[in-house]
C-alpha cells in the first residue's frame, strides 16, 4: 500500500535496479507493513563495514550512515504522537511559495490512505497495522489569465518501523512498473509515468535515506491536458513525506518541479528539527 493516491504525481526515468536492491533490503530487514525496526539494517551496514576495513578497503563514508541522528526517544510510537509530529512538519500553503490557498477539503481523514488497486484506480483503504498515522493536505494556485489553476499536494505518513517505510517506497516504484497509466478519480488521469530513485550517497542525493522523483502527464476532465505532472518521495527512518503536481495550461515543467521542490524541502529540515539529537 502506498500514500498519495488521488493527489500523488510521478517522475523521471524508471531505476529496476534500485527497486530490487529496496526490497531486498526490507527483506533482509523483517519484511514490510511495518514489522521489523531498523536495527537490523544497521548492524548488517557496521559489520559489513568492519569487515571491510579489516580486509583493508576503505571504511564507508559518512553517506553510509541515516540522513537524521535521531534522539529515539523524539520518534513517536503512538497514534497521537504521530499525528502531533505530522502536524508540526508537513507542509502548508506558504511553503508553496506566494499566492498559494487551502483547497477544499483541505485535509484528507485520518483513518484512511490511496491504495493503487489491481485495476490501477486509486482507492481509499483503511490504514495497515504498520503505519501509526497519514495525512493529506490539498492545495492551489488560482488561475490567472495566462495560466490555469495549479493543484498541489503534501502528503506524510509515520510507519511503526523503518522497514514499513522501506517498502513504501519500494512499492512506490513498483507501481509505476505495474500501472504507467492510473485513474486518480472520476475524470482524472495520469500516463507515461517513469521514476528515478536514489539512495543517500547517490547522485549527491545526501538530504534523506531514499529519494524517488517520479514525473508523467496528467489529464482530466475539467482542465484537458496533457499537462506536465510531478512527484517527489523521500524517506528519513520511519518517515516518508511528499508533494506532487498536476499542470495546467501555461505552467512549465520547471516552474512545477521548482515549487514542489521548495515544499518538500521545508517539510525535511522540520521533521529533522524535530527529531533529531539535540546538543
Amino acid at each position: 500500500m502506498v500514500r498519495g493516491g488521488p493527489e500523488r504525481g510521478r517522475g523521471g526515468r524508471r531505476r529496476y535496479g534500485v527497486l530490487a536492491a529496496v526490497l531486498l533490503l526490507a527483506t533482509a530487514c523483517g519484511g514490510g507493513g511495518g514489522g521489523g525496526g531498523g536495527g537490523g539494517a544497521k548492524k548488517s551496514s557496521s559489520a559489513a563495514g568492519a569487515t571491510a576495513t579489516a580486509a583493508g578497503e576503505a571504511a564507508p563514508d559518512a553517506t553510509d550512515g541515516p540522513a537524521v541522528d535521531a534522539d529515539p526517544a523524539r520518534l513517536p510510537t503512538t497514534r497521537k504522537a504521530a499525528l502531533a509530529l505530522i502536524g508540526k512538519v508537513i507542509a502548508g500553503p506558504e511553503d508553496f511559495g506566494p499566492g498559494t490557498v487551502a483547497r477544499t477539503p483541505y485535509e484528507s481523514g485520518p483513518d484512511t490512505w490511496p491504495v493503487l488497486d489491481t485495476s490501477c484506480v486509486w482507492q481509499q483503504r483503511p490504514l495497515g497495522r504498520g503505519i501509526l498515522a497519514t495525512l493529506t493536505r490539498s492545495f492551489e494556485l488560482p488561475a490567472t489569465k495566462d495560466k490555469g489553476p495549479l493543484r498541489l499536494a503534501a502528503i506524510m505518513t509515520v510507519h511503526r518501523a523503518d522497514d514499513g517505510a522501506r517498502w513504501e517506497m519500494a512499492e512506490s516504484l513498483e507501481e509505476t512498473m505495474r500501472c504507467p497509466t492510473q485513474q486518480l478519480r472520476q475524470g482524472e488521469f495520469i500516463g507515461g509515468l517513469g521514476a528515478n530513485a536514489l539512495d543517500r550517497g547517490e547522485g549527491n542525493q545526501t538530504s534523506s535515506d531514499d529519494s524517488l522523483m517520479e514525473s508523467g502527464q496528467y489529464r482530466s476532465a475539467e482542465l484537458g491536458g496533457p499537462q506536465p505532472y510531478f512527484w517527489k518521495q523521500d524517506r528519513i527512518l520511519r518517515f516518508t513525506f511528499a508533494v506532487t503536481a498536476k499542470g495546467a495550461k501555461g505552467w512549465r515543467v520547471g516552474e512545477i518541479d521548482s515549487l514542489s521542490i521548495k515544499a518538500q524541502a521545508a517539510m525535511l529540515g522540520r521533521l529533522g528539527d524535530a527529531i533529531m539529537k539535540k546538543g
